[in-house]
C-alpha cells in the first residue's frame, strides 16, 4: 500500500471517503483519514459510470449476488479508470472486469501481528 501511495497510483472517490469516514473509530482518526485522503487524487462519478454501477449490479443479481451499492460504484470506477482496487472484501472477486490487489490484506496481518 505504501509503495501504490508513493507511486501516486493510489486514488480517492466518494464511496471510498463514506465507507472510511463511517467506519473511524474517533472524531482524530476520522479527522486524519480526510486529511490523508484529501491529499490522494479525486475521481468523480459521471453518468456513464453511474450507468456502469447499474449494469454491473444487474449482471451480478441475474446471476444471484448481490454487493454493496458502495463497493460497485468502487468498482465501476476502477474498471472506468483501469485501476485496481486495493480490498480486503472478498466480494470484490467476483466483479466481472475488475482487477484487485488482495496484498492489503497481507500488509495488515503483519500489522497486527506487529502490535501483540
Amino acid at each position: 500500500m505504501e509503495r501504490a501511495i508513493a507511486s501516486d497510483s493510489v486514488y480517492a472517490c466518494g464511496p471510498v471517503l463514506y465507507e472510511l469516514v463511517q467506519g473511524a473509530r474517533s472524531e482524530k482518526e476520522q479527522a486524519s483519514l480526510t486529511s490523508a485522503l484529501g491529499a490522494l487524487p479525486y475521481l468523480e462519478m459521471t453518468e456513464a459510470i453511474w450507468i456502469k454501477a447499474g449494469q454491473l449490479s444487474a449482471a451480478l443479481r441475474k446471476t444471484g449476488k448481490t454487493i454493496p451499492l458502495s463497493d460497485i460504484l468502487i468498482a465501476a470506477l476502477a474498471i472506468e479508470h483501469s485501476l485496481t482496487v486495493m480490498t480486503v472484501d472478498e466480494h470484490f472477486r467476483i466483479i466481472p472486469g475488475l482487477v484487485i490487489d488482495v496484498s492489503v490484506q497481507t500488509e495488515m496481518n503483519r500489522a497486527s501481528l506487529g502490535k501483540r
